[in-house]
């Protein structure tokens, strides 16, 4: 009698196998290339600025940058080259140095807005990136004016307001940040404080301190007196 033998199959892979591929193809997938990128930049005005790229690709031979979003050519700022060698600039302000970094020397409120990068390779593709360049004026020393600095508690009001070119404002009691309560409003860009009534421990010293992401400052103090019987 004839031994039965088992049918073979095949196209099948056994399911530990079927694992072990799928692993071995995920691990063996090549890494996704990370996009060019021009770093936000923030500057005073009249400062020297630099304007970084990242993921930038190694082989390139040239790099051009443009104001504006887009390859625009009417917006052409300056490019440097290896193949030739070379550069070339349209403000003698703004440079490209050979790590494909943009400079710009006393940076005005106009350099500010959006920048574009594009890097030709050698193998005849390009790259291009966006970033942004912010430029602050320079910080003001603020000034800190009050509606009245001696009050009589439970029975007046106060408002304090900060004229200031800063971007954000915080208040200081006793050159401590001020804690808010109840009977204390502070308007929506925080340049005003309101205090309804005013109560015996109000009574001291205000400041504003001020800031943009270049620097900080803080207003000359202002005393509130506060009478009670």
């Amino acid at each position: 009698m004839q031994a039965l033998s088992a049918t073979p199959r095949t196209g099948l892979v056994p399911w530990p196998g079927l694992l072990l591929a799928v692993s071995l193809i995920t691990l063996w997938s090549p890494p996704t290339t990370a996009q060019l990128t021009i770093v936000p930049t923030f500057a005073a005005e009249g400062s020297d600025v630099v304007m970084r790229i990242k993921n930038k690709p190694i082989n390139f031979w040239s790099y051009v940058w443009f104001k504006g979003e887009g390859a625009n050519n009417n917006n052409f700022i300056a490019s440097i080259a290896k193949y030739p060698l070379g550069s070339k600039t349209k403000n003698e302000r703004m440079f490209v140095e050979y790590d494909g970094y943009l400079h710009i020397k006393r940076v005005t409120l106009k350099d500010a807005g959006d920048y574009t990068i594009v890097v030709y390779l050698l193998n005849g593709r390009k790259e291009i990136g966006f970033g942004r360049l912010t430029v602050y004026e320079p910080l003001r020393v603020p000034t800190l004016l009050a509606s009245n600095t001696s009050v009589t508690e439970n029975k007046d009001a106060v408002e304090f307001t900060c004229y200031t070119n800063g971007i954000t404002t915080h208040w200081l009691f006793n050159a401590v940040r001020l804690k808010l309560t109840e009977r204390m409003k502070l308007s929506p860009d925080n340049r005003v404080l309101i205090i309804d009534p005013v109560r015996r421990e109000d009574a001291g010293s205000y400041q504003c301190e001020v800031s943009n992401p270049q620097s900080s400052t803080e207003s000359w103090p202002v005393e509130l007196n506060v009478k009670y019987e």
